[in-house]
């Protein structure tokens, strides 16, 4: 991988290197989540973008400037909603824990959610409306804290592992193919509110101009000391800049790389990794030993999905800002499973290898397949037919090529480039 990366720096430009890096970094780190799940319990998760997309909310909430006149003009209102959310999902759960199955608890519970629900509602729309009117053009959400956005990282996989534990008590007691239904809509619920709660996150508007933990590349061509480095190695100061910050980022990503793995290698190689691997084989065999089955998978779908949540916030961190369109589930979804099939399941190692390995290849096969369709092409005509539509399908050989070198993984090494010990 190391090689391939050099190869891309040197023909193509370091630049285009240090983005494929970083990404690769990043995917990798998801990888490893998706890896906890799967590969430690046998978890069919589908619904990894949405807790990806959860990261990337958590990086606005914390890093944002708050919009005052927002706060001013519906924040007690949203908050208010909030806490009757809350008083009327405890009041709803006690009803249901304390009284006997009958006609009178269901149309208690009905009664709970239909007066929470109204009362709710009474406080939320008009405050989400007068927020969003605010200068909507640039402005019409509550913003952020302000804070560094290098926060937003364990933030977001706080926020990730409360969604999968609420997820997890639902859906945890499905049978794998169910389960995999159920993550895949829940994700596409998330994504949905995401885009659709312009109060929050300015929905399809996007949030842009998200702090950095990295310098600037502007401010780095106005600092004398960095002008020198940039003569002494006879570099341009713009170019020169932005391979730095891509540097800052490969740096940091490597360190979160690092330590993720650290602590992934940690617990598959203990008493609770061996146990998890137990119950993935046999389930039977599990809970005849003791074992809480359903308990220990919620606790393994909790741990994968933090660390996907900290991957979504700094891929947010990575881009400076928050697209919700961009998150699409089915496709993405696909890309991190591939790297994990290819990688070799059960295997940290290989997750982050597939994650280089698959991410690799997804941005280059374009420009790789142009490359192969204009040499193919090259003793034809400039206006021939064939050759123009040729070249113009070359975007499209990058679902090809993850086809291709998944095939050829499987039907080589089956249990993946490296497989579980």
């Amino acid at each position: 991988m190391a090689f391939l990366i050099i190869i891309v720096g040197t023909i193509q430009s370091w630049n285009v290197a240090l983005a494929l890096l970083n990404l690769c970094l990043i995917s990798s780190i998801m990888a490893l989540g998706v890896n906890i799940q799967w590969g430690y319990a046998g978890l069919l998760n589908v619904g990894i973008m949405g807790f990806a997309a959860l990261g990337g909310v958590a990086a606005v909430l914390i890093s944002a400037d708050p919009v005052s006149d927002a706060w001013a003009a519906g924040a007690l209102g949203i908050f208010v909603s909030f806490i009757l959310a809350v008083v009327t999902a405890m009041a709803a759960i006690y009803t249901y824990r304390t009284m006997p199955k009958s006609k009178a608890r269901a149309a208690a519970l009905l009664t709970i959610v239909v007066v929470g629900w109204a009362a709710i509602r009474w406080f939320y729309g008009p405050a989400t409306e007068a927020i969003e009117n605010v200068n909507p053009a640039s402005e019409g959400y509550l913003g952020g804290l302000g804070l560094p956005i290098i926060l937003a990282w364990p933030v977001g996989g706080v926020l990730a592992g409360l969604a999968a534990w609420v997820i997890g008590k639902i859906a945890l007691g499905l049978r794998s193919d169910y389960l995999a239904i159920a993550t895949l809509g829940i994700a596409e619920i998330i994504v949905a509110m995401i885009k659709h709660e312009d109060w929050m996150t300015r929905g399809v508007k996007n949030v842009s101009g998200l702090p950095r933990p990295v310098p600037y590349e502007i401010d780095l061509q106005q600092t004398q000391w960095f002008l020198d480095l940039a003569a002494r190695w006879g570099q341009d100061p713009a170019l020169f800049s932005s391979i730095a910050v891509k540097l800052c980022y490969a740096a940091l990503f490597t360190v979160v790389l690092l330590i993720v793995l650290w602590l992934s290698e940690r617990a598959l190689n203990s008493p609770w990794g061996r146990m998890m691997r137990a119950i993935r084989d046999n389930e039977v065999s599990a809970n005849a030993m003791g074992k809480d089955i359903v308990a220990r998978h919620l606790q393994v779908f909790v741990l994968g999905s933090i660390v996907v949540g900290i991957a979504g916030a700094m891929l947010t961190t990575l881009d400076g800002q928050l697209t919700p369109g961009a998150y699409q589930p089915l496709r993405f979804t696909f890309l991190i499973w591939v790297m994990v099939i290819l990688g070799g399941s059960g295997n940290n190692w290989g997750a982050v290898l597939g994650g280089f390995v698959v991410w690799f290849f997804w941005i280059q096969a374009e420009p790789i397949g142009l490359w192969l369709m204009d040499t193919v092409t090259s003793g034809m005509a400039s206006d021939n037919p064939l050759r123009i539509h040729l070249l113009n399908s070359a975007a499209h050989m990058r679902l090809m090529t993850m086809g291709l070198i998944l095939l050829v993984v499987l039907r080589f090494s089956p249990r993946g480039l490296i497989p579980e010990k």
